[in-house]
């Protein structure tokens, strides 16, 4: 059913009951650190076994958490970072594959990334992929930013692979513990961000009930997606249509379809030259929607190890120019190109 976008921007548009704040991280680190030095050479130590794929504790995992965990409640719902920013799209678990991102894209600190969420289910190693980004978040704080994807929820990445992964990788109680730490971290992730002043980037969409960016600004992020806030689980949901104009249900079951009158709509509103968005996976790696006004990114190659996509990297430049770095054909993953 089409909708009315501006009956549904007051009526949708509710704040949630907030979490309470993190509380201030522990100077004592895992091995009983108490200095902030101490607390460098963790991350340090942490961030070089992430990268190797090897095992953190249940410990360490938690501390990783919680330093991740105050630096996203401090960050605002739209994060503004400028260019030139390399942008990533879905992970989806494959470990071997974001170490390729970083390969090709260049290393953090000295290139700046933004992921545009769903770093887990579906592939084997989501417990590897969130340790190492939670490092590099925590190592590199203004260069890595990090966005809410609808997988980084517990009524997904319970069913999709995430909490069964947790369980076989760790003993006993340890699993559920792991877990809900990481799950507890996707409670404070940001919504989007804006590139360069004029570059909207979202997991997903848009929604009826969201005309301006203030209106994001002002959402009550914190806590699980659900129904309380349709407006917010839109974002993580939504995706463009070439066939319909206006807003229509998703076949998706949350979200909605949008046509290319809603893009430019949002854009003049907001004085932006386009969106960024990931979500839908595709079959080149990318796809420009209404003329470039939408772009979709997905580096996840081979999805779910039997897709045969290609995958994707998004580079703008200083002057928001973009050029995308692709992945080659599934069976060699290791080439990427401009």
């Amino acid at each position: 059913k089409k909708l009315n976008m501006e009956a549904q921007a007051g009526k949708d548009n509710q704040l949630a009951p907030a979490l309470e704040k993190p509380s201030a991280s522990s100077k004592s680190g895992p091995a009983g650190a108490s200095s902030s030095a101490s607390d460098k050479k963790n991350i340090e130590k942490f961030l070089d076994s992430a990268f190797k794929g090897s095992r953190l504790t249940l410990r360490e995992i938690k501390w990783i958490c919680s330093k991740a965990t105050k630096l996203f409640y401090e960050e605002p719902n739209i994060v503004d970072i400028p260019a030139p920013v390399t942008v990533v799209g879905d992970i989806h678990g494959q470990f071997h594959d974001l170490l390729q991102v970083f390969s090709k894209g260049g290393p953090a600190p000295k290139t700046r990334y933004l992921f545009l969420g769903d770093y887990v289910d579906r592939g084997h190693n989501s417990v590897e992929v969130m340790t190492l980004l939670l490092c590099l978040k925590v190592q590199f704080p203004k260069q890595i930013t990090l966005l809410r994807g609808n997988h980084e929820c517990r009524e997904i990445s319970s069913h999709y692979g995430f909490f069964a992964e947790c369980q076989s990788k760790f003993q006993d109680k340890e699993g559920l513990e792991i877990y809900e730490a990481f799950s507890n971290v996707f409670d404070y992730l940001p919504l989007g961000a804006l590139l360069g002043k004029e570059i909207f980037a979202v997991h997903a969409g848009l929604s009826p009930g969201i005309i301006s960016l203030d209106q994001i600004r002002v959402m009550e992020r914190f806590g699980e997606v659900g129904e309380r806030n349709p407006c917010l689980q839109d974002l993580m949901w939504s995706d463009p249509t070439e066939i319909h104009k206006g807003f229509f249900r998703s076949d998706r079951g949350n979200g909605y379809l949008f046509g290319e009158d809603v893009v430019d709509r949002f854009l003049k509103e907001n004085k932006l030259s386009r969106i960024v968005r990931s979500h839908q996976l595709c079959k080149e790696g990318y796809q420009e929607t209404f003329g470039g006004k939408v772009l979709t990114v997905w580096s996840a190659p081979n999805y779910c190890y039997r897709m045969e996509n290609k995958a994707s990297v998004l580079i703008i430049d200083e002057s928001c120019k973009y050029k995308l770095l692709l992945s080659c054909l599934f069976r060699n993953m290791n080439e990427w190109s401009a």
